[in-house]
């Protein structure tokens, strides 16, 4: 059953990116650090699973997919919206027979409901945290949907301490136009997570602390 927060979250999504998803990757290409530093370290097994968390426009997708052929990759994102763009984008490429799409919520995704599978070798979620207000519960249900052994990849905006004051209040200001909201507490969030499932924390800065990248390994 669909949930009023994830019918809430629908709309909301939609209403941003409309219109926004037909230039999104053209303008948010010099924003959105680090993405294919993480895609190059994704490192699939041969014949593995790689689900992205809050998939957008499919951008990620198809560049892991052309990355990494021998693996099968899904994504799902909450904007009915965004995912008919990526539907759209993987069927160009001819991609259709390696990534499946799904429209479901982060905080309340479960792996075998939504793609009959138990759980991905690889899960990433790129610049998607900062706009999921439910944060927690995401990070939550991607660990728990990892297969024994596999690893949770992050890269979203960091502190940007060692920035421009300036610099980090207009992009900050730029970024609440479209829901996104950089995490302070993103290292410690993601510490308590790890220790909680029993699992090795990564975390670096990249950039001068524009973004946070962050690898979540389960034994």
């Amino acid at each position: 059953m669909i949930q009023a927060a994830e019918i809430a979250a629908t709309r909301d999504m939609n209403r941003i990116y409309r219109y926004q998803r037909h230039i999104y990757d053209l303008t948010r290409r010099c924003f959105l650090l680090g993405r294919d530093r993480l895609l190059d370290e994704l490192a699939p097994p041969k014949g593995g699973s790689v689900l992205e968390v809050g998939c957008g426009t499919g951008r990620n997708l198809i560049q892991a997919a052309r990355r990494y052929p021998d693996a099968t990759f899904y994504g799902f994102d909450v904007s009915d919206q965004m995912l008919a763009t990526a539907a759209s984008a993987i069927t160009r490429r001819g991609l259709t027979s390696r990534i499946r799409l799904a429209q479901a919520d982060a905080a309340t995704f479960d792996a075998e409901r939504t793609f009959g599978r138990p759980g991905f070798d690889r899960v990433f979620i790129s610049y998607a945290l900062s706009m999921i207000p439910p944060r927690r519960e995401a990070m939550t249900r991607a660990i728990e949907n990892m297969a024994a052994g596999g690893s949770l990849h992050i890269v979203d905006f960091g502190r940007q301490d060692d920035l421009p004051v300036w610099f980090r209040t207009v992009l900050f200001a730029w970024l609440r136009q479209f829901s996104v909201h950089p995490i302070d507490t993103l290292r410690t969030d993601l510490h308590a997570l790890a220790e909680r499932h029993g699992a090795t924390l990564r975390f670096a800065p990249l950039y001068r602390g524009y973004a946070s990248y962050a690898v979540i390994e389960k034994s």
